[in-house]
């Protein structure tokens, strides 16, 4: 099972590949430039230049999936359809060919004829990574890979991929904005349970050359499966204001208020006012702001912050899998915030853990896939049963229960 991990790493930064040669290559870099003119498609072209990167994105890990493990592709699921129209009004079913040439050949009709940019796009398509993590040769696993099922969200926070922000300052760590904030999240989950096992986070852009200009990027995984827990090594973060590890706080600080500042946050800019109102008597100053599901997540996991919560239903399985897993794996999670504030703790019941494979009752499309409830993403169970604790204190009753 260590050899499926292992692939889905590779194809990540296959992916990410990809995803960096469409923001360095010209020929390709132009179609995303095309995105940004006042915020309409540019008519010349099939279809939107970043959901084609997507799709690519998308299909290229399944279809290296498929040619490693034969069945696995049709139980990969994502948030793309990979059929288009052009401008002769045919139908085009984009995948990955078996030569560069037949690929060169397919997306020329995707981009109505245009020979360079297809022949940038799929030359790097084509062409293999290296990806190498020496950990994942001391696992030796067995799951079966029928009860496998595969989520991927291709490129999360498009629109911060296609603005490309390169400049933006980190606050702690954290970037509010900009092409750190983009990820590759492939999340693969028990289809009998809904249960995460495994997780790759990409980011493919972490740091820049300031004399190329190309960006080198960091990939995230964790597999939690029976009693095997193991994620990869974390570059080592400072400590915040010289602090404490979250993990070293306990319930018997002197006062509360002091205690509930000690917790930080990472939370979306369309967050609702009464949630951010909370949030500021629990964490003080401690409330950070980012773009993209998968970065926020990503925040926890890397020990920025002590959990990433969100209201909204406006994440999807795709963009909490891959996290979850990573987070199950280092002694966390991600949790159905709409049940933990209507949960009593005192019942002693599970915290109501997000799961992967059921549809919700009555939605259609995209929504049959929301995370409804909200969520909140931790790495410490303990530390979350206070976090809750203090967040229900100074919530409204109606807004606890709404």
């Amino acid at each position: 099972m260590s050899d499926i991990l292992r692939e889905l790493l590779h194809v990540s930064e296959k992916a990410a590949s990809i995803a960096r040669a469409c923001r360095q290559q010209e020929a390709l870099f132009q179609l995303l430039i095309e995105e940004k003119k006042e915020g309409e498609k540019n008519k010349k072209f099939a279809v939107d230049f970043k959901t084609l990167a997507d799709v690519l994105v998308q299909e290229v890990i399944k279809q290296n999936m498929e040619n490693k493990f034969p069945g696995l592709a049709k139980k990969i699921f994502g948030e793309e359809s990979n059929e288009f129209t052009n401008d002769l009004g045919e139908k085009v079913i984009l995948r990955l060919c078996p030569t560069e040439e037949e690929t060169v050949e397919l997306l020329s009709k995707v981009l109505n004829g245009n020979k360079v940019a297809s022949e940038a796009l799929a030359k790097v398509v084509h062409q293999d990574v290296a990806f190498t993590d020496p950990t994942l040769d001391s696992i030796e696993i067995t799951i079966p890979q029928d009860i496998l099922g595969i989520w991927v969200d291709p490129i999360d926070s498009t629109y911060q991929y296609i603005k490309g922000s390169a400049d933006v300052k980190s606050n702690q760590g954290i970037f509010p904005s900009g092409l750190q904030c983009v990820t590759i999240l492939i999340g693969v989950y028990d289809i009998q349970t809904g249960v995460p096992l495994m997780g790759v986070i990409n980011q493919p852009f972490v740091s820049q050359d300031l004399n190329t200009l190309r960006w080198k990027g960091q990939c995230y995984w964790g597999l939690s499966y029976m009693e095997t827990n193991i994620y990869s090594h974390q570059p080592s973060i400072s400590k915040r204001n010289g602090s404490e590890p979250r993990s070293q706080l306990t319930k018997n600080t002197s006062s509360q208020v002091e205690f509930s500042h000690q917790f930080s946050a990472v939370i979306s800019t369309s967050e609702k006012e009464n949630i951010k109102a909370a949030l500021s008597r629990v964490c003080g100053d401690r409330i950070f702001r980012a773009a993209g599901a998968g970065y926020k997540s990503l925040c926890v996991v890397q020990g920025l912050v002590d959990v990433y919560i969100f209201s909204e239903d406006t994440t999807f399985k795709w963009d909490s899998c891959a996290a979850h897993a990573i987070l199950r794996a280092m002694g966390g999670g991600m949790v159905d915030l709409k049940e933990c504030l209507k949960r009593n703790p005192e019942t002693g019941l599970d915290l109501p853990q997000l799961v992967y494979h059921v549809e919700n009752e009555g939605a259609s499309g995209v929504d049959r896939w929301a995370n409804k409830g909200g969520l909140i993403a931790y790495r410490s169970s303990k530390q979350l049963e206070t976090f809750l604790s203090l967040l229900i204190q100074n919530l409204s009753p109606a807004d606890a229960h709404r």
